[in-house]
């Protein structure tokens, strides 16, 4: 008797604590990354939601907004600098911290995003990685609402080839973590015209 459940509660603890130290197992932002949370560039208002979501707003009125989904297991925070940087070209940007690290497990995060700046006009989601595939997935169901999407080191899985999105697909020469072959099956899910952009290599 004592085996029948020593046996399933040792696997439930197994399977438990391999989630835990696969969760904890993450990209951590580095340092500039966090001293920008902190402290942003002049003239950039960092807030932080309810929901914690880091919203970069411009010193000007914006009428460009982007919402980003982060990496599979990376530190939201990572992508402070980017979000910054576009801020100070006059984008509205907000950063989506996503549940364990993984945009999987709240892929609708983006939901009354723009309902909350009615001032922007163009709207755009982006992602990196898992994130970018995320975001990809979200326009699936909501592309009537937006204007474009950006992947980095990303692909849609989503089939966006009907609509009428602007798409910019950014990915490295030396990235090593995305999958290609997957990239390029997967490129007749975004619509005909997207740019593909090859950074640091002759594709």
């Amino acid at each position: 008797m004592k085996k029948y459940i020593i046996v399933p509660l040792a696997a439930v603890f197994l399977l438990t604590a391999g989630v835990f130290i696969y969760i904890g197992n993450y990209y951590h932002a580095a340092e500039d990354a966090m001293a920008l949370v902190d402290t942003p560039t002049a003239d950039i208002h960092l807030t932080v939601d309810e929901e914690g979501r880091m919203i970069f707003e411009p010193a000007t009125e914006a009428e460009t907004g982007i919402i980003f989904y982060p990496g599979g297991k990376v530190q939201a925070e990572s992508y402070a600098p980017l979000l910054n940087t576009l801020a100070e070209e006059g984008i509205l940007t907000v950063l989506v911290p996503m549940p364990a690290n993984l945009a999987v497990l709240d892929v609708d995060a983006a939901d009354g995003i723009t309902a909350r700046y009615g001032s922007v006009e163009d709207w755009y989601m982006a992602g990196h990685s898992l994130g970018g595939s995320m975001a990809a997935s979200y326009l699936a169901d909501h592309a009537e609402d937006y204007d474009g999407l950006i992947l980095l080191g990303a692909y849609s899985t989503a089939d966006l080839s009907a609509t009428d999105l602007a798409v910019l697909s950014v990915f490295g020469s030396e990235d090593t973590v995305m999958n290609r072959r997957k990239y390029d099956e997967n490129k007749p899910n975004l619509p005909s015209d997207f740019t593909d952009l090859l950074v640091g290599g002759i594709e």
